[in-house]
Parts: structure tokens; sequence; C-alpha cells
């Protein structure tokens, strides 16, 4: 019996040892995972490959897809390292992957194919239709795009699973289907009736917090002609870390007369000095031809003073939480 016992605490101290390095692991991988998604967001395809992989090795399945993703836009193609880490994600359940899979020829060009068949769509639909019916939003998600890859695509179905998933509360699906009715241009009577119908969708997500939606919704009001209400969701977006709303912030704060950008009618005393101030902080955290053209086509329209004044509280908008991102689809081109 004191053996036993004796047998006990020692495994109970072994483990209470081990924990927190255990925990230690667990959490540098999520750390990882998150930097490498700042970084998916940004379009920074090389240097978030580092940090996923540390996610992926824990056995983050969306790591490896967004590794499969990084490695496809770098090379525009399925290169071999796509092929690879899109296999570890199909193995482990990833619609996506199995489609981008599919894209890339790879059961017919390069002999990875499903365990059970040689059909990458059937075998995602197969694996989230049962996820679907159980009422899984995700999978519902998921079923839109594989109902377009099956032998016969039904575009019925895969509405019907859309808004299934939006019904859900599943924002992605919501604002897709806002953007589904804004580009409709022969299924409605007129543009306000097609901008409408796209704005109860936009609302719905921007509503629940998804970013994308809220820098939609402020355009689709713009363009209805409700500027008050649209520059509150400029803001919004910016709050939210969508690096346009971001720069309409930016550049209403600098021209908010100019004729071009009818959204900045209604924004409330405007600060020079504080949109300067914001583009510099953009130019910081996302480097680039953007950014780059914004500093140079605004940069007349600021006061030395007023660029003086906005070097000095460029620090406000720098790195603020959550991270400046372009929000760019799971599933996109």
């Amino acid at each position: 019996m004191r053996s036993t016992i004796l047998a006990t605490l020692a495994g109970l101290t072994l483990t209470a040892l081990m924990l927190p390095s255990a925990w230690a692991l667990e959490d540098e991988a999520q750390a990882a995972k998150e930097e490498g998604m700042r970084l998916w967001g940004i379009h920074q395809w090389e240097k978030m490959q580092p940090p996923l992989e540390i996610a992926a090795e824990s056995g983050d399945v969306e790591a490896m897809y967004y590794l499969g993703e990084a490695n496809r836009l770098l090379s525009r193609g399925l290169s071999q390292a796509a092929l690879d880490w899109y296999h570890q994600a199909a193995q482990h359940g990833d619609p996506h992957a199995m489609l981008r899979l599919f894209d890339g020829g790879a059961c017919e060009l390069g002999d990875v194919c499903p365990e059970n068949g040689d059909d990458w769509p059937q075998a995602a639909l197969e694996l989230m239709l049962p996820k679907a019916e159980a009422g899984d939003a995700e999978a519902m998600a998921a079923l839109y795009d594989i109902y377009y890859y099956v032998k016969e695509p039904d575009e019925d179905e895969a509405m019907k699973w859309l808004r299934r998933a939006a019904e859900a509360g599943h924002v992605e699906s919501m604002h897709l289907l806002g953007e589904i009715a804004r580009n409709d241009e022969e299924g409605y009577a007129s543009d306000a009736e097609r901008l409408e119908a796209a704005e109860v969708w936009f609302r719905k997500a921007a509503e629940a917090g998804y970013a994308p939606a809220m820098h939609n919704l402020s355009s689709v009001l713009n363009h209805l002609d409700q500027p008050e209400e649209s520059w509150k969701w400029v803001n919004k977006a910016s709050d939210a870390g969508h690096i346009y709303g971001r720069t309409w912030l930016a550049a209403c704060n600098i021209e908010p007369d100019w004729e071009e950008l009818t959204l900045c009618n209604s924004a409330t005393d405007p600060e020079p000095a504080k949109g300067w101030a914001i583009f510099l902080a953009i130019h910081e955290e996302v480097p680039g031809t953007s950014s780059e053209r914004s500093l140079r086509v605004y940069r007349d329209s600021v006061t030395p003073e007023q660029r003086e004044k906005g070097e000095e509280m460029m620090d406000e908008w720098l790195n603020r939480e959550p991270p400046l991102s372009y929000f760019p689809e799971k599933f996109g081109p």
C-alpha cells in the first residue's frame, strides 16, 4: 500500500514538473501561429512561414493549410512545398486543402490522392456534409465551395448551404452574401435595390464584429447617400484593424471636402496632423508601394507644421490591437 502511494506521489511530482514546459510549448506554438497569421494578413508570404511552421509542427491544421497557401502564392501554382503542406492539412480533414489539391491536379499528376479514391472534392463533400447536417456552421460554409467543385456542380445546393451558414452565425458567409448581392447587377430592378440587399448582409456581419463587412458597409451606405452612418463604420473598420478603413480615416482627416471622397463629408473635426500620423503609422506597420503612394499623394495637402505634429503623434497609431490586416479570404484566388 505504502509503495503504491509513493509511486502515485512520484507520478504527481513528475507531472507537475513536466506541465510548465508543456504549457510553454503550447503557448509558444500559439504565439507563433498568431504572428504567422498577422503576416498572412498583410501579404507577407515569405516571412509568415517560419512562425507558422512552429504551429504546424505542433499539429495545427489551419497553419498547415496557410503554409500551402503561402507557397502556392509565391510560386503562382502548386509547387512541391505547397502540395506537401496541403496534403498534410487534407489528411487532417481540411476541406479547402482538398480543393487546392484538386485544383493543382495532385491526384492525376502526382498520385497524391484521397485514401479511399481519386476524387478530392468528393472526399471533402463526404467529410463535411455530415458535419453540416449536424449543425456545424464552418462545415456549412465549406459546402458552398465544395458544391462548385464536385463532378456535377450544384449552384442551388451551394447557395442553400451558404445561407444556412450565415443564418447559423458564420460571419464570413454573411459577408459573402453581401458581396454576391452587391455584385449582382442583373438580379435587381435598380442599383439602390441591389445595394440595399447587400446592406442587410454586410450589416449583420459588421454588427457581429467582422471587419471586412464594416468596410463594405461603409462603402454601401455612402452610395446610398447615408454619409453620417458611413463615416461611423469607417471608424469602426479602422478600430477593427481593417487597413482600408484606417486609410480612409487618414484621408478624410486630411481632405474632408475632396469631391472624390464623398464619405468624408461627415468627418467630424478633421485633423490633418492626425491624418498624416495615421499614414506614417500605416507605412511603418505595413510598408509597401500603397503606403508610399499615400504619403506622396497627401504630402502637399499637409503643412510642414502639421507634418511635424503628425510625426509626434505617429506612435499613438502604431501597432494597435488588433493589428492592421487586409483580411484576405481563406479560399481566395
